[in-house]
């Protein structure tokens, strides 16, 4: 029995390791979303006006990249139905979770890093646990 949680221990770390999103914490923020390599996801405040439309485009879109996955790979902490792909107005896809458009900031140079956290009051860390439902 030892034996088989042993072997079981570095395949549940590797699964892990390939979630497409999963979650991540730091004292300030508290727990948020991040993409396969640790980049925090961000949502704007904005797109509640699009009604689960992203608003973000050309220059903006250039800063905040819109975060795509089209195979979603979760840790248990998060749930398949809480994300969906939308169609951007340019064609291209876009990963949403509760409603909400995701994207990536330009800025943020390291995983882990959450300089978009904040920025103008529009661009917020998603924390999985408490982001309520955009529509």
């Amino acid at each position: 029995m030892l034996a088989l949680f042993v072997l079981l221990i570095p395949a549940l770390a590797e699964s892990q390791d390939k979630c497409t999103v999963n979650v991540s914490e730091n004292k300030f923020l508290g727990q948020f979303l991040v993409n396969q390599t640790g980049f925090t996801l961000y949502y704007f405040s904005d797109d509640s006006k699009g009604n689960g439309a992203s608003t973000c485009y050309e220059e903006c879109a250039a800063m905040w990249p819109p975060f795509y996955a089209e195979e979603l790979i979760l840790p248990d902490s998060l749930r398949s139905v809480d994300f969906a792909t939308i169609t951007r107005k340019d064609g291209s896809k876009q990963t949403t979770f509760r409603g909400w458009p995701l994207y990536l900031y330009s800025r943020d140079l390291a995983a882990g890093d959450t300089f978009g956290s904040e920025q103008k009051g529009l661009w917020h860390v998603i924390d999985p646990s408490n982001q309520p439902q955009l529509i």
